[in-house]
């Protein structure tokens, strides 16, 4: 049996060793790969063959759900490799954008021993995993929506807000959000008055209290 390569993306060591050691456990799973945050799992997907990515949600520079969109892009092996997402927080607006990224699931990290290896070999065969827990209140969840004639939720912000967000809640300054991104000082602070009119905060306390709850940042 040739056992799955996979690449694992989390900004703690002491997580990834933890979940290296349930996975290396397994004869058909293997980590040949590890990545500190969702910019260096991007670039390990370039330069390493893999059959799965392990993408922690908050991680520094980028996180996993940024990571997705970039390695669903910009693969340079054809086909992109499977995703799952890890995450502390059970957030429902993540995990359906992790859906729509590409994930193939969504496992919590409180249960990751229990539900991580099932998840991988689900992730590997084209099939979608979700944690049990979640099962029930995702399903009663659609089906009210469903019945209301609602959408299915989307992520609420746009893809450049929710890295301004996320730097914005990290401490950055709208000069040094500015150099990182590469825009003007004038677009960062319209970027951040649409976040605030979006969410219906005030206040950089309250963007940094959203940030953790969405799972952008660690407490």
């Amino acid at each position: 049996m040739t056992a799955a390569r996979i690449l694992l993306a989390d900004d703690h060591a002491l997580v990834r060793r933890g979940v290296r050691l349930i996975l290396d456990q397994e004869p058909d799973l293997t980590v040949v790969a590890e990545a500190g945050d969702g910019a260096e799992a991007v670039e390990r997907v370039r330069d390493t063959d893999v059959d799965l990515v392990i993408l922690d949600i908050a991680m520094p520079r980028m996180t996993g759900l940024q990571a997705a969109r970039e390695i669903g892009r910009r693969s340079s092996r054809g086909e992109p490799p499977r995703m799952l997402m890890l995450s502390m927080h059970d957030n429902e607006q993540y995990f359906f954008e992790s859906l729509k990224l590409g994930a193939c699931g969504y496992v919590l990290k409180s249960v990751a021993d229990e539900d991580l290896v099932g998840a991988c070999r689900a992730a590997l065969r084209g099939e979608a995993f979700v944690y049990p827990g979640a099962m029930g209140a995702l399903v009663r969840d659609y089906l009210d929506r469903m019945r209301r004639g609602e959408r299915v939720p989307e992520t609420v912000l746009t893809e450049r807000e929710d890295e301004v967000l996320k730097l914005i809640a990290e401490g950055s300054s709208s000069k040094e959000i500015a150099r990182a991104l590469t825009i003007s000082i004038k677009t960062v602070e319209r970027h951040r008055a649409n976040i605030l009119a979006k969410l219906g905060m005030r206040d950089r306390t309250q963007l940094t209290r959203y940030a953790i709850r969405a799972g952008l940042i660690e407490p």
